[in-house]
């Protein structure tokens, strides 16, 4: 089950006791039978489970709930406590030598995600803790692992020390570590090798390096696709070299969710981060309350802050904010918007932030394509047509030129010129203008007079962009 599927389903039960003045046991246990199998279909541990079922029933048939005005609200909050609890309570931060070298060797299974994520790590710490990384490439057992690692460093810009598939993997740590003293990098990142499955050979590898490299942090790369499984795995890596954290990938895909949920409980090795995306700036810090809260559907408006914080730069934000208060949304300002967004992720990850809004998204086809569609429709405008839209929005002759030019629909290009004016004049009222200051700014320049009205009634949306 999809870690999206055991939210829906999780808030589906917990929604049936909502707004309702009083609970019986019955209603309780009707609610605890339907979170068992959620728990249990998505790969929950089953101990875990039983556990989890148990403390959330006795404290749910207690005075806190049975005694409130809104018995079904507490039941959600003691829900909440729980989860935040069996997934670590609180964050906990990778681990780093200050003023010194930090290493931190990355381990897993193959096909795990682990020479990607290496980089992703090296990246976020660069950008985060003001760190010169090096990377180190290990994996001499898999030739596609070193070129994959060298690429990845040169997106990013990220040294990359190899040598080769000859040396043994081994002696490229010793000099690697040497090499990024010599060279004043205060933070290595080691990509070992990895099996299909757990070895002896694999092991003893990783302990001679883990004792040539003195590791500040030993982080297990985990597929969630795994599910339970991911358990078992945890639990072999951490006897033999004594893993310090997780990572846990794919969690934004098809994944059984169970994983987030067990692994600290069951092996007491932190989750420090998360992968959430393809790109290589998708990597988040694993909270456990915000993802309690993601599952449960309350949104996580800390992490959405931290998101536009992150990949937004202020002067742009002020630069836009000011323009809006003169009256001013071109195209132009609309495509910056655009490539805004699309910095922080998808963009029904960042709705899925929202409170309330993550269980109304169920069903609902948000496509990213939309946005490059979008780019492509307004990068076939004029510069003139960009700074004023008044004379693309009742030009059916420059409407028509813009759906050649961009190889869309001539439908697609008018929907969007309505929709355009429709969110202009939100934006500027929600940058206070009365109607008047619209008018005022039209006759400057740069906006129109009035935006126009669209057709009553539902009208359904016959393709093209939605936004």
């Amino acid at each position: 089950m999809p870690l999206e599927t055991l939210s829906d389903k999780l808030q589906m039960s917990l929604r049936r006791l909502t707004g309702r003045g009083k609970l019986n046991e019955k209603d309780i246990d009707d609610a605890m039978r339907e979170i068992r199998v959620a728990l249990l279909e998505a790969d929950v541990n089953y101990r875990i489970v039983k556990k989890f079922i148990s403390e959330i029933k006795e404290e749910a048939l207690g005075e806190r709930v049975m005694k409130s005005l809104t018995p079904g609200d507490q039941v959600v909050k003691i829900v909440y406590e729980h989860l935040v609890d069996l997934m670590g309570e609180e964050a906990v931060p990778i681990n780093l030598k200050p003023g010194g070298l930090s290493v931190v060797l990355m381990c897993g299974l193959q096909g795990s995600g682990k020479t990607t994520h290496a980089a992703k790590i090296a990246n976020y710490l660069r950008k985060n803790n003001n760190l010169r990384p090096l990377l180190i490439a290990a994996d001499v057992y898999r030739p596609a692992a070193i070129n994959q690692l060298v690429q990845l460093g040169k997106q990013l810009d990220i040294e990359v020390f190899e040598l080769g598939t000859i040396v043994k993997p081994q002696e490229i740590v010793r000099k690697g570590i040497a090499y990024a003293k010599d060279t004043s990098k205060n933070l290595v990142i080691i990509d070992t090798a990895g099996r299909l499955q757990i070895d002896e050979i694999l092991m003893q590898e990783l302990v001679d390096i883990k004792d040539i490299a003195k590791p500040d942090e030993i982080l297990l790369t985990i597929d969630a696709m795994t599910g339970q499984d991911a358990v078992n795995v945890a639990s072999s890596f951490h006897e033999k070299l004594g893993v310090t954290g997780c990572l846990l990938t794919k969690l934004d895909s098809d994944t059984r969710g169970g994983a987030a949920l067990s692994i600290r409980y069951m092996t007491q090795i932190p989750i420090k981060f998360i992968g959430v995306g393809e790109k290589l700036d998708q990597l988040e810090v694993f909270h456990p309350d915000r993802m309690a809260k993601r599952i449960l559907g309350m949104g996580d408006v800390i992490g959405l802050i931290e998101k536009a914080t992150a990949n937004i730069d202020e002067d742009d934000a002020m630069k836009m904010a000011e323009r809006l208060q003169k009256g001013i949304f071109t195209y132009n300002d609309f495509l910056d918007q655009i490539k805004m967004i699309k910095k922080m992720g998808s963009l029904k990850g960042i709705l899925g932030m929202i409170p309330g809004l993550g269980s109304k998204l169920k069903g609902i086809d948000i496509d990213d394509k939309q946005f490059m569609y979008i780019e492509v429709a307004i990068g076939s405008m004029t510069k003139e047509e960009r700074k004023n839209p008044d004379l693309i929005a009742t030009s059916y002759s420059r409407k028509m030129r813009i759906a050649k030019g961009s190889g869309r629909p001539y439908q697609e290009i008018n929907n969007l010129t309505k929709r355009f004016a429709e969110m202009k004049k939100q934006m500027l009222a929600f940058a206070g203008m009365s109607e008047e200051d619209m008018e005022r700014a039209a006759r400057r320049g740069g906006v129109p007079m009035k935006a126009p009205k669209a057709k009553k009634g539902k009208g359904k949306n016959k393709g093209g962009f939605r936004f």
